[in-house]
């Protein structure tokens, strides 16, 4: 009976697939006419991933996936586009870090630097837009929608203690760590946190904040008392913040597209437009290979339900591919990982100090987090740029061992384990380790650790001391990393496409073509893999739950707790 039923599903998958195939090709794709004098609208909402490509099988579908980089790509053809008058941001919730924030920022600045009027238009009614306003304060004008509110009333940030939990479960851990911030252990084993992790946590706040006032402050043109004093009377609605100068006008969307005058084009149309068609010439070639999502071992591209896995199997091909590629002048590793596998990431950064070795330059490009794992995996780069509020360092292990006896006994069973070896208790999830069998676990992650240690200072040309006054498992945003030597230069992807032309020796102006590597996945690897996934009965829960939990889950599922990991306290949300 289950094999007839999962024959029916497949077959229905297959049928609705077919007519989405032959709709998806035989699409009106008119070319579009640009006149000038046009305002184009740009839509910023919800999450964008850091891949090659969004699923084929989802855009097929009209579930479509939107990269980060596709939105950067529009508007910097808009940039160059001399037809485009304005530029018209529509920003509802977002689900990106401060890193992307601050990219976009920059994409929109330099609009408003090559002539275009830029207006950002807030179509929002929520209980928080810190990112949001903080994307839309660098427009020229800021708009938003009459009904809606906008509360920018500071940043929070809210740590999650499983502590609790696991003893009321009768659940206890072994754990060995390296570097008295390495604070991911005290999010499994704690219910509150130490002194060194609310030292941390307090530096990391002090830096997005400072980080958030100064963009205001250039954006609105405000002083510093006037942006402190305007969040301070916070929450207002549309009345109060155009008082506050944190807004200019309340406006319905339509009415500002009129009052603008001339065509208007839709952000789906002018997707068609091509670089080259508003004069972009490359005289160079750089492989964007993507590392997003959690450092595992082995071959993958994405998690079961579908998000992003930096594999490191999978990671070091494309970097030897693109290393010995002719049409590849440089690489770009683009990295948005909170760290996992120490083993995977020391697999990858060996893939990078090999394809150092053909002689073309490889920049690392942090976007929201590139932290202990993701960090390890691109240390080793000739030069790393980094978003002044993307979260890295964290280089520090931490191995963690649980205990279910306990929990067991609860429900009534018990158990008896046998040995052999003097370490063989490491194998027994029932009963926790002796004395010896813990301090050879703390041995090997300290072994670890001073690998780690070693890789960072061969990468920036430290010492070991040095690395290690600074590492200690403490997470830096890109701001203080670059004061402690972590990274070479603020910015994103248009700051690291700079340092690649630094390199070759081409002219600061000149243009470059940067090329997603590997490219996006076919038709048929889409379809084998929607045949190999696995279903999950928790995803319908998770979409109640919140976003940080659904991260907490999507991490959890993808690592694997019987090896040393390299990862942050990421359960972390500063909005």
């Amino acid at each position: 009976m289950a094999i007839r039923r999962f024959r029916k599903l497949r077959t229905l998958i297959l049928v609705v697939l077919a007519l989405g195939v032959v709709s998806y090709f035989f699409r009106s794709d008119s070319e579009v006419t640009i006149e000038p004098g046009s305002t184009l609208v740009i839509e910023l909402e919800g999450a964008y991933i850091e891949a090659s490509g969004g699923s084929w099988i989802a855009n097929v579908l009209g579930e479509s996936e939107r990269t980060f980089s596709s939105v950067l790509t529009n508007l910097a053809v808009a940039e160059r586009d001399e037809r485009i008058k304005n530029v018209v941001i529509v920003i509802r919730p977002l689900q990106i870090g401060w890193g992307k924030a601050e990219e976009l920022r920059g994409a929109i600045r330099r609009l408003q630097e090559a002539g275009r009027n830029t207006i950002a238009y807030l179509d929002m009614a929520s209980m928080g837009g810190n990112i949001e306003y903080f994307v839309a304060s660098s427009a020229g004008e800021v708009y938003l929608t009459p009904a809606g509110s906008l509360p920018v009333v500071g940043l929070a940030a809210n740590y999650l203690f499983l502590g609790g939990l696991w003893e009321k479960l009768g659940v206890t851990f072994d754990v060995g760590k390296a570097g008295k911030y390495k604070s991911a252990v005290e999010t499994y084993t704690s219910e509150e946190m130490s002194p060194a992790s609310l030292e941390m946590a307090n530096s990391l706040l002090d830096s997005i904040n400072e980080i958030f006032i100064s963009g205001i402050m250039q954006g609105r043109s405000m002083t510093r008392e006037e942006v402190v004093a305007a969040i301070d009377r916070g929450p207002m609605l549309g009345e109060g913040l155009r008082e506050s100068n944190l807004i200019d006008h309340v406006e319905y969307l339509d009415s500002v597209l009129s009052d603008l005058g001339g065509p208007v084009v839709e952000e789906s149309d002018y997707s068609s437009v091509m670089p080259v068609d508003v004069g972009f010439s490359p005289v160079a070639s750089i492989a964007l290979i993507y590392g997003s999502g959690a450092v595992v071992q082995g071959r993958a591209s994405q998690t079961p339900r579908g998000g992003a896995v930096f594999a490191s199997q999978t990671a070091a091909e494309a970097i030897h591919k693109a290393a010995t590629d002719s049409s590849f002048d440089a690489i770009i590793l683009r990295i948005d990982s909170p760290g996992g596998s120490a083993l995977a990431s020391e697999h990858i950064w060996r893939s990078v100090e090999k394809a150092r070795g053909e002689g073309k330059p490889i920049v690392a490009s942090y976007s929201d987090v590139a932290a202990s794992g993701g960090y390890y995996a691109s240390v080793g780069a000739d030069e790393i740029v980094s978003n002044a509020g993307a979260y890295t360092g964290s280089i520090g292990v931490f191995a963690i061992r649980p205990v279910l006896g306990g929990a067991l006994s609860e429900i009534g069973i018990q158990s008896k384990a046998l040995t052999r070896g003097r370490h063989a208790d490491f194998l027994v999830s029932s009963e926790p380790l002796s004395e010896r069998g813990l301090a050879r676990l703390q041995s090997l992650v300290m072994d670890i650790y001073g690998v780690f240690l070693d890789r960072v200072a061969a990468g920036r040309d430290l010492s070991v001391e040095k690395v290690d006054e600074v590492a200690q498992g403490r997470v830096w945003t890109g701001a203080q990393a670059k004061e402690v030597g972590l990274v070479d230069r603020i910015g994103g992807l248009h700051e690291s496409v700079a340092a690649v032309r630094e390199r070759l020796g081409l002219d600061p102006e000149a243009d470059v073509a940067l090329i997603p590597f590997p490219p996006p996945r076919g038709f048929a690897e889409e379809l084998a893999s929607l045949f190999q996934a696995r279903v999950d009965p928790m995803a319908a829960g998770l979409e109640l739950l919140p976003q940080a939990f659904e991260s907490m889950y999507d991490w959890l599922g993808e690592v694997s707790f019987e090896e040393p990991l390299a990862i942050p306290p990421f359960w972390v949300d500063m909005r």
